[in-house]
């Protein structure tokens, strides 16, 4: 009865989803912000420093939870490499978004001019000080805003460094040198106008922000901000966070890349802010952080489907669903669910539009309670957001069992909340499926009709048999290709392939089966997997970009990259994607036919003009 009252609800929600596909160009305009991506890349580009720096604060708190004492030089030595990795993130941040959004400005400027990233990352490493770092009486630097306290203020110096140098390069506002003069140090004098506008800048808002409040910049801009922090951390305010990021995914724009990098600033202000609670004694209480997210709102993946491919697997009865919950289980624990997203499909799926942004809602109140009622800590640790939920939850609460309680309740309730509507998608397949066997049947029965003529043509080949000559000429050629692969390779030069996703992720399950596949039949290929954004400085060196389908929509940006350096760019579609990763065969064959087929059209394009 449920499963067909939730059938003929499917109808409005085809409606519902027809009506929000149309706004889908702008939500695809708002994923592809030059400054949204340069957030996003900024930190992606930080984050080797804020995964290395956690190792080290957990050596430092995990031995005394089980009897352990550290010495106490040892114990201050796993500090200092903490404070001097995270503890100066927001410097480091400064830099790297910087250069991200050079990367972006430069796709946008005309007439051969380009802004030198090397110059604005350390532009905007200079600015960030001038804004964000103060001095003791005795010229000492203040700590303060080094670390996450001071991100604000790594991206205002960011943004402002590059607009400076983008409005000196395309006036020409720069010191030109002759001819003679060697490039490289040419780009150092064209450099010194917009560095120094920068510069002074940064110095006339210090100077103001300090003159009229007494305080850097950063204090400013944390105290302006804290209003927008705090109402975010409410429950309203989570739950909002938590509806729009499956909502963006489920209309196929990366919701994680859209929504989280304007908050970023507080997922890991809070984390800090937590662990520091918890050094003095206190209760860890913010609830707001970034493994909160990963590791409830986004329990499996966007859309907590951590608990969805098994519910395939063990509840229901269609091939497709079981066949799906078997190839996506493993990956989907470890937050990689684009084979869950484009393969059943959930993505555009009206069954489950509701369940898709109701499970991640559900899981962050129950979550952020769980913390206000001090039945479990808030995250205070920096995890990778690969690690399976459970476990990140126990190592992010510094090992409560609580935490795998919430694990528990969380999957227990997704289970609850995708259970019927996946129970109707099942039902609706097995009337697809019943279709297609009946048709089967009623093939197989005209084929048996056949046979006769199928054992004719055996009888014919038996009496005039297929001459010596072929049967030896097919022998020695299958021969040949055993002993020299190269013999029947489709690629006569190495081709190196870049997969590119928002994450890495999803990106190394295609690069996988390239390299199996590339390695089985003897193609020569070569296959990494990277994050969108992490991509600039490695793009020289590939042949080929494939991008997954959830960074598809920087398609048009990628491609000035990839058409001034001669480089071949290939977008996938959902399934398309993940049937490629299943088998390695499909996977070479897509890459050549495409490499080849983009290998002609730009030529014949750059004749004709």
């Amino acid at each position: 009865m449920t499963s067909k009252i939730i059938q003929e609800e499917g109808l409005t929600m085809q409606v519902i989803v027809k009506r929000l596909e149309k706004h889908q160009a702008l939500f695809e305009k708002i994923s592809r912000n030059i400054y949204l991506m340069a957030i996003k890349d900024g930190f992606l580009a930080a984050m080797p420093i804020i995964l290395f720096s956690s190792i080290f604060i957990l050596l430092s708190n995990i031995p005394p939870l089980i009897g352990i004492k550290v010495p106490v030089d040892l114990n201050a030595w796993f500090n200092k490499i903490y404070n001097y990795t995270m503890g100066f993130v927001g410097f480091y941040v400064a830099g790297t978004t910087a250069k991200a959004l050079t990367g972006s400005m430069n796709q946008r400027i005309k007439g051969g001019r380009f802004l030198n990233n090397t110059s604005t990352m350390m532009a905007s490493m200079v600015g960030f000080m001038l804004l964000a770092i103060g001095t003791t009486s005795k010229g000492n630097f203040l700590p303060t805003f080094f670390g996450t306290q001071g991100i604000l203020s790594a991206f205002v110096a960011a943004f402002v460094t590059v607009w400076v140098y983008k409005f000196c390069v395309e006036r020409d506002l720069t010191i030109k040198m002759p001819k003679e003069v060697p490039g490289a140090i040419s780009q150092n004098f064209r450099d010194i106008i917009p560095f120094g506008a920068a510069t002074l800048i940064f110095s006339l808002i210090d100077v103001a922000s300090r003159a009229a409040l007494k305080v850097p910049f950063s204090a400013i801009i944390a105290t302006v901000l804290a209003p927008v922090f705090k109402g975010a951390e409410t429950y309203p305010g989570m739950m909002f966070i938590w509806f729009l990021i499956p909502m963006f995914w489920f209309l196929g724009v990366h919701g994680p890349s859209v929504v989280k990098p304007a908050l970023e600033s507080a997922l890991f202000g809070n984390t800090t802010a937590n662990l520091d609670l918890f050094k003095a004694g206190n209760f860890p209480y913010h609830a707001l952080t970034e493994n909160f997210g990963n590791f409830v709102g986004e329990l499996g993946g966007t859309g907590a489907t951590f608990i969805v491919p098994f519910l395939f697997m063990f509840f229901m009865k269609s091939k497709q669903l079981k066949a799906i919950g078997k190839a996506s289980f493993i990956p989907v624990m470890f937050a990689v669910n684009e084979p869950l997203l484009f393969g059943a499909p959930i993505i555009l799926n009206p069954y489950f539009l509701i369940p898709f942004v109701l499970a991640p809602v559900v899981n962050v109140v129950i979550g952020k309670a769980f913390i206000d009622f001090h039945i479990m800590r808030g995250f205070m640790y920096f995890m990778s957001w690969a690690l399976p939920g459970p476990i990140g939850a126990f190592i992010d609460t510094n090992f409560q069992w609580t935490s795998l309680l919430l694990m528990a309740i969380l999957l227990t309730v997704d289970a609850l909340i995708y259970m019927p509507f996946i129970k109707a998608y099942d039902a609706e397949l097995l009337e697809q499926e019943a279709a297609v066997d009946a048709g089967t049947a009623t093939a197989a029965a005209t084929a048996g009709a056949s046979e006769v003529t199928a054992e004719a043509d055996a009888a014919t080949a038996q009496e005039f048999p297929e001459p010596e000559e072929v049967k030896q000429a097919e022998t020695a050629k299958q021969e040949e290709a055993n002993q020299n692969p190269a013999a029947g390779k489709k690629l006569d030069h190495e081709l190196k392939v870049l997969v590119l996703c928002a994450g890495g992720g999803t990106s190394e399950q295609l690069a996988n089966a390239l390299t199996e596949g590339a390695k089985e039949y003897h193609e020569p290929i070569v296959a990494s997997a990277g994050a969108y954004g992490s991509h600039h400085d490695i793009l020289p060196n590939y042949d080929l970009v494939v991008l997954a389908p959830q960074v598809r929509t920087y398609y048009s940006d990628l491609k000035h990259d990839t058409d001034r350096l001669g480089i071949k760019l290939v977008a996938t579609k959902g399934q398309q994607y993940i049937a490629l990763t299943r088998d390695p065969e499909k996977a070479l064959d897509f890459i050549v036919e495409n490499y080849k087929d983009v290998e002609k059209k730009p030529q014949d394009s750059s004749d004709s003009k």
